[in-house]
């Protein structure tokens, strides 16, 4: 398993004309350990311009490579901020030399915010979702849930946002399907933190 996504990232970095840094594999195995381990639980920090992110997009365009049937969720601090990522995965799709056969002829679902890539059928979600951590997120469900920044000065700055942006997290195990996965991206803003670990579960408190 781990193989195929060692070999998904070269072929892109290939695409892009460089070859993976090490660190880059190591975040890669990082993930792949948090879909196929238990808890399913994971929290992924990294050093700034680390790119964490690019490699988290890498993985999800991956994990739709091996698993179609996959419905993701990207939940950021801020809308915009969430469909940076949905670019970069349908950025990924589009131009990967796995991933044409994944592009549908007819684009319903290929937008900034939501795609749908060539599945079977019967499926209501979309592959990849995305909103801002106080967005709308009733009814949907998801098989891998990705946090990416939903920590920024302006949800963490004060205990009462603190505290809303945990009860909203907590609210993500009702979406997540029973042998789904939920990752974590992000840099600490405060002593404070959402992303302090509980030694058992691993999922930020």
């Amino acid at each position: 398993m781990i193989t195929d996504y060692y070999d998904f990232l070269d072929e892109w970095n290939a695409v892009l004309g460089f070859q993976t840094p090490r660190h880059h594999r190591q975040i890669m195995e990082f993930l792949v350990d948090v879909l196929n381990g238990t808890p399913r639980r994971g929290l992924l920090n990294a050093f700034r311009h680390s790119g964490k992110s690019t490699v988290v997009g890498i993985f999800a365009a991956c994990t739709l490579y091996l698993r179609p049937q996959t419905r993701i969720l990207i939940l950021s601090a801020e809308s915009a901020l969430a469909s940076r990522m949905v670019a970069h995965i349908r950025h990924i799709l589009e131009n990967h030399p796995r991933c044409g056969d994944m592009v549908p002829a007819v684009k319903k679902e290929w937008g900034t915010h939501k795609i749908t890539i060539t599945r079977p059928v019967g499926i209501r979600e979309p592959s990849v979702i995305c909103q801002g951590i106080h967005g709308n997120i009733t009814g949907l469900r998801s098989d891998l849930i990705i946090c990416d920044d939903v920590e920024v000065p302006n949800t963490s700055n004060t205990p009462a946002k603190r505290a809303a942006l945990r009860e909203r997290l907590r609210e993500l195990d009702f979406i997540l399907s029973p042998s789904g996965a939920m990752i974590y991206i992000g840099t600490p803003h405060t002593m404070d933190t959402i992303y302090r670990t509980d030694d058992d579960a691993g999922t930020p408190d």
